[in-house]
Order: C-alpha cells, then sequence, then structure tokens
C-alpha cells in the first residue's frame, strides 16, 4: 500500500515483526519547493541512508512488516511531535531550508504527519506486534562537527523500557559490533514515536541506528537485514 507520507511493505501479521523507519525516504512533493540544492537530497538530513533497504528486506520474511515514511524528513518529520518546530525544519545540520519557512504548518501537519500517526497506530493496534523495530540510521560524523568521530556500528535507544535493547545488546556484541547505549542519540530525547506507539501504550519494541557507511550499498543492507532478522526474532521470544 503506498499513501503519500507512507508506504507498507508486506503484510502486518499478528505476532509478527513491523519495522518501522520514519525517515526512509527523500521524496518531496511536486508541489513542495524546499529551495535547497538537489544534492543535499542524497544527505543525512533528507534521509536515513540504507533503512529502506533493509526494511524491504526483512519484509521478504513472511511474519515481517515493513512501515515506511514515504517522504523526506525535511518536508515532515513524523519522529518529532507536532509542537516541536522541527516537524518542520528551517535548519538541520547547519543549512537553512527556506521552503520551510513562513508556511502553512498546520496543512503540512495534516497531510503528512497525522496520516503517517495514525496509520502506524491502527496497524499496531489491530495487528498486535511480537516486537516493532524502530530503525534509523547516523552519519559516521555531523557536518557541523567533523572532528566528533563516532565509532559505533549500531545504537541502541530507548526510554524508559530498555527491555529490548538489553536483550539485543548482547546479540549485537557477539557479531563484533561496537553497540552504543543511547548513542549517537538519546531515546529519550527523540522518542516521538516510540512514545506515541510503543512505550505509551506498552509495545515490546527495539529501536536502532545503524552508522550509514555500513549499510549504503545493497550487500550491506543484506547483511543488517539478515541480522536483524535474527536479533528481532530472538528479542521477541525473550520478551514472551
Amino acid at each position: 500500500m503506498i499513501h503519500e507520507a507512507y508506504r507498507i511493505v508486506g503484510t502486518p501479521r499478528f505476532g509478527g515483526i513491523l519495522v518501522v523507519a520514519d525517515h526512509a525516504s527523500n521524496r518531496v512533493p511536486d508541489d513542495i519547493a524546499l529551495g535547497i540544492d538537489a544534492a543535499l537530497m542524497d544527505e543525512h538530513i533528507a534521509i536515513d541512508t540504507g533503512v529502506a533497504g533493509i526494511a524491504e528486506k526483512m519484509a521478504r520474511n513472511t511474519g515481517t512488516a515493513a512501515f515506511l515514511g514515504n517522504v523526506s524528513r525535511l518536508v515532515c518529520d513524523t519522529n518529532r511531535d507536532e509542537t516541536d518546530p522541527a516537524a518542520i525544519p528551517e535548519r538541520s545540520d547547519g543549512r537553512v531550508i527556506p521552503g520551510n519557512l513562513d508556511i502553512d504548518r498546520e496543512a503540512r501537519l495534516a497531510r503528512f504527519h497525522r496520516p503517517f500517526h495514525e496509520a502506524l497506530g491502527e496497524i499496531l493496534h489491530g495487528t498486535p506486534q511480537a516486537l516493532t523495530l524502530i530503525l534509523h540510521s547516523f552519519t559516521p560524523a555531523l557536518e557541523t562537527r567533523p572532528d566528533e568521530e563516532r565509532p559505533w556500528h549500531c545504537g541502541l535507544l530507548y526510554d524508559e523500557d530498555d527491555r529490548g535493547a538489553r536483550l539485543a545488546e548482547p546479540l549485537l556484541d557477539a557479531d563484533g559490533l561496537i553497540v552504543g547505549d543511547q548513542l549517537p542519540y538519546s531515546g529519550k530525547i527523540y522518542n516521538s514515536t516510540i512514545c506515541r506507539h510503543v512505550e505509551g501504550e506498552g509495545r515490546p519494541y527495539l529501536y536502532l541506528e545503524v552508522r550509514q557507511d555500513l549499510i549504503a550499498d545493497d550487500a550491506g543492507q543484506e547483511e543488517w537485514a539478515e541480522r536483524l532478522t535474527r536479533i528481532c526474532n530472538e528479542v521477541a521470544i525473550g520478551l514472551e
């Protein structure tokens, strides 16, 4: 199913795994002009590189489906609350987004933000999942802070409920990975989706960030899709 705010890959099933990737797309609708260099639409300010490929590959497995954002986070960031100015960012990683200045925010939110969350909520309510994987990716360094290295291969995020993270950590460690705990971001800050749809409803989840250079190509995405399918299944069993 494809909506301008989201798309669903596979069929969500009761007791399955749902991969949610808010920032999976860099699409900008034809009637919206952001006013930035087109080359920036392939950068992290516009899209979480690699997550769509991982989610789509995971959704090839029966019992796993993917719920993907279908518009760039620069158009509407669904991992921010409606009241957060960053939901329609006027600046990102030091760059001004001219097309987001002096716009009708209410219309933009009604068009993208609300349909995304309404549809996700309906899926999770109608077909309860054994595990929801919230999937993002991060850059090896920020453009505004190039000297700050990010050595982690992936990071586990959470707010109050860290059960999924605690189960996943040794499994990721066993693969020889450097795992950040609330790094490079904290789930206590960037937590709109988990608070609204999983923690707030008592649903089991795993919130993971993967470093973008590891998943920039098909081979890397295939490797992580296999890894996360295996780990999600083990975490889901551990949370029963």
